[in-house]
C-alpha cells in the first residue's frame, strides 16, 4: 500500500477512536477493554498500524460490531477512497 493512502487510513483510525472515545480516558478505556494505553495513544496519534484483535477490541469497546466500527471509520476517509490502484 502507498505511504500516502496508509496515512490516510491512519488518520481516519485517529478521528474514529477519538470521536467514539468521547471524555472516556485512554487509561480507563484501555483497563476495561484490555488494550494498552499506549496502543490508543500511538492510534490516536496515528502513528500504529492496529493488530486486527485491537480492532475487534475497540469496536466491543464502543459497543458496536466490527463492521458498523468499519462504517465509522469509512466517514472518515475521503469520498470513494481505495487502497487499489487506479
Amino acid at each position: 500500500m502507498q505511504d500516502v493512502k496508509k496515512k490516510i487510513i491512519f488518520n481516519a483510525i485517529a478521528k474514529t477512536v477519538k470521536r467514539l472515545r468521547g471524555n472516556k480516558s485512554q487509561f480507563m478505556l484501555g483497563a476495561e477493554y484490555d488494550i494498552p494505553s499506549s496502543v490508543l495513544s500511538d492510534l490516536e496519534r496515528a502513528v500504529k498500524d492496529p493488530q486486527l484483535t485491537t480492532l475487534f477490541k475497540l469496536s466491543g469497546a464502543f459497543g458496536l460490531s466490527i463492521s458498523e466500527f468499519m462504517k465509522e471509520l469509512e466517514k472518515e476517509l475521503p469520498e470513494k477512497f481505495s487502497v487499489g490502484d487506479e
